[in-house]
């Protein structure tokens, strides 16, 4: 593969990459992929075929998967919401692809098997989900794959909200996940990239990718006094979001949850950031 290709958002390997990259980037051969969608509640983006294999990225309920192998139990291929490539389980996954008519603004909330919160749970949704409504009664509406689900819980597709660090609030005290971005547990660059995806716009996956592509880059001015709410402080490998002039809201494995903290004690723990950007 040519150097310039990232191979955590190129469809390729030595054997194989997608039909659009022929005369691109070299591999033995060339197909199409078929699109698939998420029918889990969160399902885990993997670097090899293997649960104990390191978690990069996570599809939520409703995302599509473009699948261009399998290989027992695994299919290969790229997220179509962020561009990570990797190994997702067959069975989390399923087609055809259902166009999304809602997508779920709780930070997390459960569909049940019936019209009623006394019956089983069929499976828990997290913030930013993307489901098909099929059928309503009462304050429940029928999810497509999943089951009922109280209809507040949800907003239009095209609807969205207009503070990102406010909905990086929602997740104070959710346990820090490694390549995780579902409300039970996420990274420093999953959580903003679900912040970022509530409010409609779209976000790359790693911390790197978002300091070269969230927002536009701004100085931070003596002791940060320029950084508003919402901007985005970014270290060689870990982003943050300003919740005011001072403090940021991040998902850190020093205290191994989502947590606010002033900048300042940041910095000092970590040294000085490398770059700043604004939404």
């Amino acid at each position: 593969m040519t150097e310039e290709f990232d191979p955590r958002t190129t469809l390729a390997r030595p054997d194989l990459a997608e039909q659009a990259l022929e005369g691109i980037v070299r591999a033995q051969r060339y197909a199409e992929p078929s699109r698939r969608q998420c029918a889990v509640s969160a399902a885990a983006i993997r670097k090899a075929p293997d649960n104990t294999s390191e978690q990069q990225d996570q599809l939520v309920f409703g995302e599509a998967f473009d699948v261009l192998d399998e290989k027992d139990g695994w299919a290969w291929g790229r997220a179509r919401r962020d561009g990570y490539v990797g190994w997702v389980e067959a069975a989390a996954l399923a087609e055809p692809v259902l166009a999304p008519t809602h997508r779920v603004s709780a930070l997390r909330t459960y569909a049940f098997a019936e019209a009623d919160h006394k019956s089983a749970v069929a499976v828990l949704l997290t913030l930013n989900s993307l489901v098909t409504v099929e059928a309503r009664e009462g304050r429940f509406v029928k999810i497509a794959r999943a089951g009922w689900v109280v209809e507040d819980h949800l907003a239009a597709f095209d609807t969205f909200e207009r503070d990102a660090a406010g909905v990086a609030e929602r997740y104070l005290g959710a346990p820090y996940q490694w390549g995780g971005r579902e409300s039970l547990g996420l990274d420093c660059s999953g959580l903003v990239q679900q912040a970022l995806y509530a409010c409609g716009r779209a976000c790359p996956r790693d911390a790197d990718m978002q300091a070269r592509e969230a927002g536009e880059t701004i100085e931070a001015g003596d002791g940060f006094a320029n950084l508003r709410r919402g901007d985005l402080v970014f270290w060689e490998d870990h982003v943050a979001l300003m919740v005011d002039e001072a403090r940021i809201i991040h998902a850190t494995s020093w205290h191994m949850q989502v947590a606010v903290e002033p900048l300042a004690a940041a910095v000092a723990r970590v040294g000085a950031p490398t770059t700043f950007r604004r939404l």
